[in-house]
């Protein structure tokens, strides 16, 4: 089965309209836990489109070769393996983020995210088709983090992209100073529910404006 829809459509609804964690609401936990900044939010996120995408492909070359009994416990095993490659990864050229990360990135096995799109999309279609839905559904998890990540440093710290260096290296990078200090609450687990709060109210928000908006051009 091949999936006809233009990339731009799949690319609006992995990014907004079906996003994983705006619109599903998974993988809160990793979501929630290191989005206190931007690099944080960056390297998970950078980290699970990689897993979605490979483990989308794997799950889609082998599906046929699969019995349906243990196709689950099958995913899992192509998820861990993936997860273990990209936490060496880490470990080797970006021990500082790896640091920072710390259990998070193993922890991506247990992502409902991936294990969802493995078992609805990829066990079902294409190659092709499965690994375009792993980056399209993967850029849009990854989008979320850092914007959560993003607002939450600079309300919480008054600073934009600090400690780019755990990802590019070099000297530490302090990044933009806006303020002296910001609004701690952003900074603790409440800061976190309250960032995806307003990041799902705002989607609601945004999207009843445009169904009202087009409702109104058809009455015209």
């Amino acid at each position: 089965m091949s999936d006809v829809t233009p990339i731009s459509s799949r690319f609006r609804r992995g990014l907004w309209d079906d996003n994983p964690g705006l619109v599903q609401l998974l993988g809160l936990c990793p979501l929630l836990a290191v989005t206190s900044n931007f690099i944080n939010g960056l390297g998970l996120g950078l980290a699970t489109l990689a897993v979605m995408a490979l483990s989308n492909l794997l799950v889609s070359a082998t599906r046929r070769w699969i019995a349906s009994e243990i196709r689950i416990p099958m995913y899992v095993v192509i998820i861990a393996s993936l997860v273990t490659c990209i936490e060496l990864v880490f470990k080797a050229w970006f021990p500082a983020l790896d640091r920072t990360l710390g259990i998070f990135i193993p922890l991506i096995v247990t992502n409902c995210a991936i294990l969802a799109r493995a078992e609805v999309y990829a066990s079902r279609n294409g190659i092709l088709d499965s690994v375009i839905d792993g980056v399209v559904m993967g850029s849009g998890f990854a989008a979320l983090l850092c914007c959560i990540g993003f607002f939450r440093e600079l309300i919480g710290r008054g600073t934009m992209f600090a400690r780019m260096d755990m990802l590019f290296g070099g000297e530490p990078m302090p990044g933009i100073q806006l303020a002296d200090n910001g609004l701690l609450l952003l900074l603790l687990p409440p800061g976190a529910f309250l960032s995806l709060a307003i990041a799902v109210a705002s989607k609601k928000a945004i999207d009843r404006r445009r169904q009202k908006s087009a409702s109104f051009r058809l009455s015209i």
